[in-house]
Formats: C-alpha cells, sequence, structure tokens
C-alpha cells in the first residue's frame, strides 16, 4: 500500500492532508483495542471537500495512514505543540476524547520504526514539492487541510467555530496573506476564529518561512459543516457542505492573490 499520493499541481498553491487516512498495516492493528479502530479522529473525507479546489491547479499530498499509525503533523521530536493544554502525541496512545486505543502500547523503539517508515517519506516529498513549486514560482503557500469534531471536551470549551484559520500567530506566513485569508474567512458569514485553539501543527510551524517564500497556513474545520452528521458512518453531505466550500474557495482564493502580490513587492 502507498502511503500517500502526491500529484504535481501547476500554481504556487501546495494542499496538504496528513490525516484522512484509514489504512492500519496488519501489525499495528493487532496492538489496537475497539476504540483505536473505530479510527474516530480521522479527518473525513478532505479530497470531496476541497473536490473544488482544482479550478486552482494545486499540488496535492494526502495520506493513506491513520493518523493513529503515527501523526504527520507533531513534531518528529516529540515536543508538544501546545505546552500545558491537552493533545495527542507523535504516535497517539488515547483519542481526542482521552480514550486509550492499544491494548499494546507501542514503545519508543516501535515509535521510532514508525517516524522512518511514515512520516520521513511524506515529509520528504512535502519539502520536494515545496522546493519544485517555489523554483517555479519564486513562491509556494502551502495549504494544511484539517477537519475535527465541534465538540471535544477535553481539547476545548463548548462547540468549536466552523472555520478555524491557524498561522502560528501570524509567523508562519507573511501578515497581508493572513490579513486577506481572515477577512474572506469573516465575509462568508460563517462562525469562525484565526489562531484561537488551533494555531497550526507542526507543518505550518515547520515549513512556514515567510521570509524565504514559503507561507503556511492551517484550516481545521468543524465536521458539522460537511458531513451528515458527526458519527460513523461519517457520510460526506453535499447539501451541507456548499456553503463551506464556497467558503473555503474564498479564503484560497484571497490567500493566493496576496501571496502574489507579496511576491512582487519583494525585490
Amino acid at each position: 500500500m502507498k502511503a500517500f499520493t502526491l500529484i504535481h499541481g501547476q500554481s504556487p498553491l501546495i494542499l496538504s492532508m496528513p490525516h484522512p487516512g484509514t489504512h492500519v498495516p496488519d501489525d499495528v492493528m493487532d496492538q489496537m483495542n475497539e476504540a483505536g479502530r473505530n479510527l474516530p479522529d480521522t479527518d473525513w473525507h478532505m479530497r470531496e471537500l476541497y473536490g473544488f479546489a482544482g479550478r486552482f491547479k494545486p499540488s496535492i499530498i494526502e495520506s493513506h495512514f491513520s493518523r493513529y499509525v503515527i501523526d504527520l503533523n507533531r513534531d518528529p521530536s516529540g515536543q508538544s505543540l501546545y505546552p500545558g493544554q491537552s493533545t495527542t502525541e507523535l504516535v497517539p496512545t488515547t483519542t481526542f476524547g482521552g480514550t486509550p486505543i492499544w491494548t499494546t502500547a507501542p514503545d519508543l523503539a516501535e515509535v521510532i520504526r514508525r517516524r522512518n517508515a511514515y512520516f520521513e517519506p511524506y515529509h520528504q516529498a512535502l519539502r520536494g514539492e515545496i522546493e519544485r513549486v517555489k523554483a517555479r514560482h519564486g513562491y509556494a503557500l502551502v495549504y494544511d487541510c484539517h477537519s475535527i469534531a465541534s465538540a471535544i471536551p477535553r481539547l476545548f470549551d463548548g462547540e468549536l467555530p466552523i472555520l478555524n484559520l491557524g498561522t502560528n500567530n501570524v509567523n508562519s506566513c507573511a501578515p497581508a496573506i493572513h490579513a486577506s485569508a481572515e477577512r474572506a474567512m469573516h465575509e462568508s458569514g460563517l462562525s469562525c476564529v484565526a489562531n484561537g485553539r488551533f494555531k497550526g501543527g507542526w507543518i505550518t510551524r515547520h515549513y512556514g518561512r515567510p521570509h524565504d517564500g514559503v507561507h503556511a497556513i492551517q484550516m481545521e474545520v468543524a465536521m458539522r459543516g460537511y458531513l451528515e452528521a458527526e458519527s460513523p458512518p461519517w457520510r460526506f453531505s453535499s447539501e451541507v457542505a456548499g456553503r463551506l466550500q464556497d467558503a473555503l474557495a474564498q479564503i484560497i482564493n484571497a490567500a493566493l492573490h496576496a501571496a502574489a502580490a507579496q511576491r512582487r513587492t519583494v525585490p
């Protein structure tokens, strides 16, 4: 089984999809309990949700492995992205809700094995695509696609806004790109926040180098914005998703225009 799919696009836009995968190798599945095998924290239907994005001719990198095998959006050193707040690890030990997922918890040697087998190849490909896109266009916009349940008391209070823009407090992209994306987000009329509970994971923070022409933003969307129901079988609903897709298209379009303008102002 291929670990991921990489599609080379024709524009400065790179869509990264680290968490839609549901494949779990047999040896890893054997270590999981029933809660883990249900894969509840999957970013369901990312390719369908972003089906409109073909108009932007993006590169797309999409993982096929579950985040429970290894989380491609965590610091490979094991450092927490949100010190002092509840979160999950490089190889998660629990669901977002705090339920254990393993009958035999992976030890350090197993974490290292998975990092070498699954984490490194994805990021090697993403790094290569950023370099290719930047060489062709002079800059790149990495847009990290995520979704999450609307209510997870262990992680945040109440109901999450539908749109959650993360730019690591405007450190992972040029301020003008953040401002344009945030403005488009607010104009959508959907509930939204910028750099709230989710400020951008490791991908956004690691690859975003605005001084070097690589801009990175994360969009975390609440699942109620595009699923029939936030429960199995996690069906995508075109009717529910339409308004969210229109908003996402406007946000991406605004970010791309700002990134192009930023490029023109750089000597």
